[in-house]
């Protein structure tokens, strides 16, 4: 339920100063490693938004609660790449999906980030919310463990193909981990929804950043 009473955390100032004078990368420090993120200014998807660092810091300091390793992780609206990373470092299979035209940004950050780890290779692929989810994700070949999403909802007209497509990969078993920052009432909203299909419990909020983690488990009827 919501009404378990979540941590109040703070976004920790996990980034290192810049070195170099490029302004398109950020330096980050998770689980013991630094992670170089190569941002764009062309795509909201290619921007470290708060609630993927919000997400990567719980990870990192729950990963008893929530056990990543060897796990089955899928990030949808994956951006940069920067939780998807934090999971493969703490040792997860990784699908890191995102629209076409963040596709490159996102391969970029993550081989970089994680070509010279003992881990298991992540894959990046395409991942339109909504669409051919059957066809490129068929429910015979793909379960995952743990489904990721950070401020994933905002201004766009696509949330109820968002919801279709947690819903689609949200199976007995699964947990979604969903970090975002609230700002509109549409956001609410979307979170009602959500409310309304899934068990669902806040794990934290961080009020400076005005971000809740939820965790959601599908309804078994």
């Amino acid at each position: 339920s919501l009404t378990d009473s979540p941590v109040t955390l703070k976004i920790l100032q996990n980034w290192v100063p810049r070195v170099s004078h490029y302004f398109d990368k950020e330096h980050y420090t998770y689980v013991g490693h630094q992670i170089v993120i190569q941002e764009s200014i062309e795509h909201f998807g290619a921007v470290v938004w708060p609630g993927a660092l919000a997400l990567s810091q719980y990870l990192e300091s729950n990963q008893e609660q929530f056990n990543l390793k060897d796990k089955k992780v899928l990030e949808i609206g994956a951006g940069t790449g920067l939780v998807s990373i934090v999971a493969c470092i703490l040792g997860a299979y990784v699908t890191a999906t995102d629209l076409p035209e963040v596709l490159e940004n996102l391969s970029f950050n993550i081989s970089r980030n994680t070509q010279n780890m003992n881990t298991h290779k992540p894959e990046v692929r395409k991942l339109v919310w909504g669409e051919g989810l059957n066809e490129d994700f068929p429910v015979s070949t793909y379960h995952f463990d743990f489904i990721l999403a950070t401020d994933v909802v905002y201004h766009h007209t696509a949330l109820d193909p968002l919801l279709a497509t947690m819903l689609y990969f949200c199976k007995p078993g699964t947990v979604l981990l969903w970090a975002n920052k609230f700002r509109f009432s549409t956001d609410y909203e979307f979170l009602e929804k959500l409310c309304n299909i899934f068990n669902t419990t806040i794990l934290a909020e961080f009020p400076e950043s005005n971000v809740k983690l939820l965790k959601a488990t599908v309804r078994e009827n």
